[in-house]
């Protein structure tokens, strides 16, 4: 890869995700560390980003007309319903292999959940789910016995949350809980709402099995709140692309790895 081609391939990959770990980058670009940085402090000279411990963070503009230009910014669902799309039919049809017919599942809201969602049409099931996409595409769905958790409506995720949802959670129990994350950084999952984690955590502990689906981008990357430890994950179901430091982690933390291809 020539140094133009690879600067301008590392400002794409920080400006979409927002954080990034250097080991992270270096090991998708195929460069040392060391070159990682220089390239940074030349991002960081433009205003772009910022350097934290270990990684980088993007600060640059989303909007037209700055330096990202024609960037997503992330988290939002109708931003990242076309984000990542390959990857995120490949985890949405190998996960699709964890679902037996008259399972009980519980599925929270995402993106990478909507597309697993769709691969379940049709399919004899017991669905809860706190996702108003999601609850859409079952609504005339005679398979699939749909509850929908109430609570408010937070629109950038299209999900339900709050005291309401709390108590609906607290009612059921569910075979599986399939759920995404914002970030994974250094063996803790994230996510980018307080009252989201709250719910999630509350559906981890309603659920025999907790499965993730997160493509190979979430790696490396940490938001607002802090979920869980990796460790208290049964499956990860991820893309092909995953850098294998990622995958070794995983697995050292004793949960299942499912690479998508």
């Amino acid at each position: 890869m020539l140094i133009p081609e690879r600067q301008s391939r590392l400002q794409e990959i920080i400006a979409t995700r927002g954080m990034v770990d250097l080991e992270t980058l270096a090991e998708e670009l195929g460069v040392s560390q060391s070159t990682i940085r220089r390239d940074i402090d030349a991002l960081a000279q433009r205003g772009l980003v910022t350097r934290t411990h270990g990684g980088v963070i993007w600060i640059g503009q989303r909007s037209p007309g700055g330096d990202g230009a024609g960037l997503r910014p992330p988290y939002a669902f109708d931003q990242r319903i076309d984000f990542q799309v390959e990857a995120k039919r490949k985890i949405a049809r190998a996960a699709r292999q964890l679902v037996s017919a008259n399972d009980t599942i519980l599925l929270d809201g995402g993106t990478t959940t909507y597309y697993f969602a769709r691969e379940l049409v049709g399919q004899r099931l017991q669905l809860v789910t706190n996702s108003l996409p999601i609850a859409d595409l079952f609504l005339n769905d005679e398979q699939v016995e749909l509850v929908v958790v109430g609570g408010l409506l937070y629109p950038r995720y299209g999900v339900l949350l709050g005291p309401t949802a709390e108590h609906v959670l607290e009612t059921i129990h569910t075979k599986t809980l399939f759920f995404s994350v914002a970030g994974i950084h250094e063996g803790s999952l994230y996510n980018q709402n307080l009252l989201l984690v709250q719910s999630e955590r509350r559906m981890m502990k309603q659920s025999q099995r907790v499965v993730l689906l997160a493509d190979s981008s979430k790696f490396g990357q940490q938001a607002l709140a802090r979920l869980c430890d990796l460790n208290e994950i049964d499956t990860v179901v991820t893309d092909a692309d995953l850098p294998e430091a990622h995958a070794r982690r995983i697995r050292a933390a004793g949960c299942e790895l499912i690479l998508a291809r």
